[in-house]
């Protein structure tokens, strides 16, 4: 990540606290790393998706944008937040052509396999969500702490910063995780 944590910190407070060119300076600092989570993201889907890293990113800033109540608690949360965005519009993205597909069956697939690239990674993502959000219902860090590893690309500490606990609680509920997923995918 390349900006200073506190830098990003201290522009997203000046941000909610309504400052109109905190918005001008945080920009250049967050983008290039919205811009890595977006590549990330789209890795893992066909190579001939429709949306493209820079859409991804700027669909996502849009929506951050208009939240003008949230209270960013560092750059962790930013880029945490960030990736959530961005997953759930590649959800949208993917139930918008599954539905023009009408019910084109779509396998389930495990979250090992789901890291590596090929061509039919959009309808997978529908699984993964799906069972992710079982997950939540279940263990809602662990679905959190998933999202941030696999989605927002953060390291064991990183999402422990951002969720305030331990980067070893962060590695046994990741293991954890990982393994009810797979199991919830391979049924």
């Amino acid at each position: 990540m390349s900006a200073a944590p506190g830098d990003v910190t201290n522009l997203l407070q000046e941000l909610k606290n309504g400052n109109k060119t905190a918005e001008a300076r945080l920009i250049p600092l967050v983008y290039a790393e919205l811009r890595r989570i977006a590549a990330a993201h789209l890795h893992r889907e066909s190579p001939s998706h429709s949306l493209q890293p820079t859409a991804l990113v700027h669909e996502a800033y849009l929506r951050l944008t208009v939240v003008k109540t949230m209270d960013w608690q560092s750059r962790s949360h930013f880029f945490a937040v960030s990736a959530n965005v961005m997953r759930r519009l590649l959800v949208d993205h993917a139930r918008a052509n599954r539905a023009q597909k009408r019910g084109n069956g779509w396998d389930a697939v495990s979250v090992d396999e789901a890291i590596l690239p090929s061509p039919q990674r959009a309808p997978e993502i529908l699984a993964l969500d799906e069972a992710l959000t079982r997950l939540a219902a279940l263990e809602e860090r662990q679905a959190k702490i998933v999202e941030l590893r696999f989605f927002a690309g953060m390291s064991e500490e990183e999402t422990g910063e951002a969720l305030g606990i331990s980067a070893r609680t962060v590695k046994r509920d990741w293991r954890i995780a990982k393994a009810w997923l797979y199991k919830e995918l391979t049924a």
